[in-house]
């Protein structure tokens, strides 16, 4: 059996064997960053099904989840709430005040917490987060300070890696798919 992921270094485990709290980013992280609408306005986002699947599976291994997202939209936040995701910070011009304010809500230390981005705006938390994370078509400005790299683009399974990751350094994952045979 192959250890997933492949590049899983002793550092790497460490960090992420710590997280009790998973943080996403939306737009460019949970779906590939483009934004559809139709005549009205309306907007429409794709969500990669594995990504939800994994992110049920990483709260059922009890590690929270949330999101932090720079911008509002109601197909997310139906999303999160069809995911149970109870922590969805949409609309957040400021994601770290954000941050902090979820991890003073669950007593967490910022080691304990692990952030997936993709651009920009994701830096702030990416610079204080036990283990950082960039997607695989992230801005490259982001890759000096992340301790790891999905191997897939945002919206293409990204955030499953990082649940598998997870799950994988915390001795979860093997119970989980023991559960689907």
């Amino acid at each position: 059996m192959t250890t997933f992921p492949p590049n899983l270094t002793p550092e790497l485990a460490e960090r992420a064997r710590r997280i009790r709290l998973a943080i996403f980013d939306v737009d460019g992280v949970l779906t590939d960053g483009r934004l559809f609408f139709d005549d009205q306005g309306r907007e429409y986002k794709g969500f990669h099904v594995r990504d939800g699947h994994g992110i049920k599976l990483l709260q059922e291994s009890g590690v929270a989840v949330a999101v932090i997202s720079a911008r509002a939209s109601p197909s997310v936040s139906h999303r999160m709430s069809g995911l149970g995701i109870r922590h969805v910070y949409l609309g957040q011009q400021n994601k770290l005040a954000a941050f902090e304010s979820l991890c003073r809500e669950l007593d967490l230390d910022a080691t304990q917490v692990s952030h997936a981005g993709d651009d920009l705006v994701d830096l702030c938390i990416l610079r204080r987060v036990g283990l950082a994370i960039a997607v695989a078509d992230a801005h490259p400005a982001l890759l000096p300070h992340v301790h790891w790299q999905t191997g897939a683009g945002g919206g293409q399974g990204a955030a499953r890696e990082v649940c598998d990751l997870l799950m994988t350094a915390q001795g979860t994952l093997p119970a989980i798919l023991a559960s689907h045979w």
